[in-house]
């Protein structure tokens, strides 16, 4: 088998289980006799002049599966990248893409392994029809790439969540207070969900589930008549009102992001039931810190069915995780459309089964 060397680059948010995947990749291609370069900072390290990399070996990808981040870097900003709209895809300039097919000849590299979301996956489709050899891995905590049952990071994000409610339940109790946890999700409520039905939230507010005011305020109010110490919530920060209103801050730059919701609704709530009110924004926690077991493990198998589909020659596929098995889809299949909760699923029925509220 001739010798190839593959780049492999990590893109977007960072999230727990990328190290696992970038081990993954470098021993079982160590296994085939190949060499794998580490793009640094995502798709940016195409376009320094010969490539801004390093060489993946032992020493370097040695204990770092249980370590959180990416020791590649990552970024979701720069060339490769464009603020769009929800299932809208930028364009990559012909100037950009010129620039990192140079780099790839001059390393005479036989793939490219991308592990990212829906934005990074959007990018390795327009260069793998622009003639890259690509493959790409699905990255995102929030859960929202099509084409997978499951992308790494969720995981350990959920238990983020889970954990912060366990804490929240007993001082809310003690104080006899509602207690507001917002979590990240601006399109799709996975991790609202999952992490809310795992710690027992009381109410579930998720972009796909329009809520009312007055039937949070009106749950709030049953439960303190029902002799509840306490009210948990867990919004996202997408979740919007039946109205259509989503809550954004702008930041020092002058960019506009979703945020502030949970202080509406704790001033809300305050206001229409008289209940003392907390708010906790959980922000990057979620993405920080070691990856759990269940994403360590899926950050192997996708790093290993990558190095497959290079040695297979599947370019323009991406890793899928379908039914327990790991396996492959077109790339193109990921990226038409946001992958979101869908309001009468059967997690969402089971939540409800057990009294939790969504505010409709």
């Amino acid at each position: 088998m001739s010798k190839k060397r593959l780049g492999v680059l990590t893109s977007g948010g960072d999230c727990p289980g990328l190290n696992a995947v970038l081990r993954a990749i470098f021993c079982s291609s160590e296994e085939l006799g190949w060499e794998v370069l580490g793009f640094r900072d995502g798709y940016e390290g195409m376009l320094a002049d010969g490539g801004d990399y390093m060489v993946l070996n032992r020493t370097n990808t040695s204990g770092i599966m249980q370590v959180g981040g990416t020791i590649l870097g990552t970024t979701n900003k720069g060339h490769f990248t464009s603020k769009v709209g929800p299932g809208e895809k930028a364009s990559l300039p012909e100037e950009v893409i010129s620039k990192a097919a140079k780099t790839c000849r001059e390393l005479d590299l036989s793939a490219i392994i991308a592990i990212g979301g829906d934005g990074s996956m959007s990018t390795a489709l327009q260069l793998y029809r622009a003639g890259f050899p690509m493959i790409g891995v699905p990255k995102t905590i929030d859960n929202d790439l099509e084409a997978t049952a499951m992308t790494f990071g969720f995981d350990s994000a959920v238990a983020c969540v889970t954990d912060a409610l366990d804490r929240l339940h007993t001082t809310a109790a003690s104080h006899k207070r509602v207690i507001i946890l917002q979590v990240m999700g601006r399109h799709a409520g996975w991790i609202a969900l999952w992490g809310g039905i795992a710690g027992a939230a009381d109410i579930i507010l998720i972009p796909e589930i329009p809520f009312s005011l007055e039937k949070v305020a009106e749950e709030v109010k049953r439960r303190d008549e029902a002799g509840f110490k306490s009210t948990m919530i867990v919004v996202a920060e997408g979740a919007r009102t039946q109205h259509g209103q989503q809550f954004r801050k702008q930041s020092a730059s002058g960019e506009w992001r979703l945020g502030g919701i949970g202080e509406m609704l704790g001033q809300e709530i305050e206001a229409r039931t008289g209940k003392e009110t907390r708010v906790c924004v959980l922000g990057h926690l979620q993405r920080g810190g070691d990856p759990t077991t269940l994403d360590r493990i899926l950050g192997i198998r996708f790093g290993v069915k990558a190095v497959e589909l290079v040695r297979q020659e599947k370019f323009g596929t991406m890793v899928s995780y379908q039914n327990y098995d790991v396996c492959d889809v077109p790339i193109a299949d990921a990226v038409h459309r946001l992958k979101k909760v869908a309001p009468s699923c059967q997690l969402v029925q089971t939540a409800r089964a057990v009294g939790t509220s969504f505010g409709d």
